[in-house]
């Protein structure tokens, strides 16, 4: 199966405009997050977050499918000495432009450095959100199965007559458990906390994920064939890992020397590129208007 990579250099925001309505099976990116990236983005501060972002939602939210699923990997700053706000506020106003706040993942790093600041430690997971269009959207669960694991043998060895039924609970908390339904199997579906080492051999972008994390995302959401969508593409991990199995996608990034690179990892001739003829001087978001 022949797949397309389209790569467009431009600010998110305008280039999405130009995207059809209705199109892509799956978006999942890292946005800048609030100011956290002054010399790689030049920073959106976090009281203006909201303001910047929305736009771009609204605009997902017209070319992604009804059918269709959107992962935003987004972390709150720390603001005066607290978590600030922005990120659950941009759940509840992304919840009035028409999204369905559908789940909400957890990335743990499990390589994170070990620190410690006066008031707290360092963070080692990251929120991984889910959004659609509606209730109904494509979820091949059976694609990210785990192993059981060495606890089912233990746990399971011995089972009571209560174990193998599905009983009323004790407490009255409504039915019990039922065990059996774990015997005899060799893989488990996962859990929402996903225990995923860092990218930290990736110098050449300032806030690079492993390509584990799309690819998890790619294979639970879509199938072979779709339509991938990166609209803060970086150093374009999350099309590289769709092109590998097998599925369109599109990247879009501000920075040219990103652009490069990703030509640089995809052969010419799976890559389509569209490059806007304007010089970009010095990156500032200025927002969709």
């Amino acid at each position: 199966m022949k797949v397309k990579t389209e790569i467009i250099l431009g600010d998110s925001c305008e280039e999405l405009k130009k995207l059809p309505g209705n199109s892509i099976d799956l978006i999942i990116t890292s946005p800048p997050y609030a100011d956290a990236r002054k010399s790689t983005y030049g920073g959106i501060h976090p009281d203006k977050y909201i303001e910047w972002f929305l736009p771009i939602s609204q605009e997902l939210l017209r070319i992604l499918k009804s059918t269709g699923t959107f992962i935003l990997n987004i972390k709150e700053r720390i603001v005066g000495g607290e978590r600030h706000t922005y990120v659950i506020e941009l759940i509840l106003e992304m919840r009035k432009q028409g999204w369905l706040w559908t789940e909400e993942f957890i990335w743990h790093k499990k390589n994170c450095y070990p620190g410690k600041w006066p008031n707290r430690f360092r963070d080692s997971w990251e929120r991984i959100l889910q959004f659609n269009k509606d209730k109904k959207f494509n979820m091949y669960q059976d694609e990210v199965k785990v192993p059981m694991g060495d606890w089912a043998k233990t746990r399971l060895k011995n089972l009571s007559k209560t174990d193998k039924i599905r009983d009323n609970s004790k407490v009255g908390s409504g039915f019990g458990k039922n065990i059996s339904n774990w015997t005899n199997r060799e893989m488990a579906y996962p859990t929402n906390v996903l225990h995923l080492a860092t990218e930290c051999n990736n110098k050449n972008h300032s806030a690079t994920f492993p390509e584990s994390l799309p690819e998890w995302f790619i294979k639970l959401f879509t199938e072979p064939g779709d339509a991938v969508l990166d609209p803060f593409m970086g150093s374009g991990t999350t099309n590289i890992v769709a092109k590998r199995l097998k599925r369109n996608s599109i990247g879009i990034d501000i920075l040219p020397v990103y652009i490069d690179m990703v030509k640089g990892k995809i052969t010419p001739v799976e890559l389509v590129l569209f490059e806007k003829k304007e010089k970009y001087g010095k990156v500032k978001h200025k927002g969709c208007k």
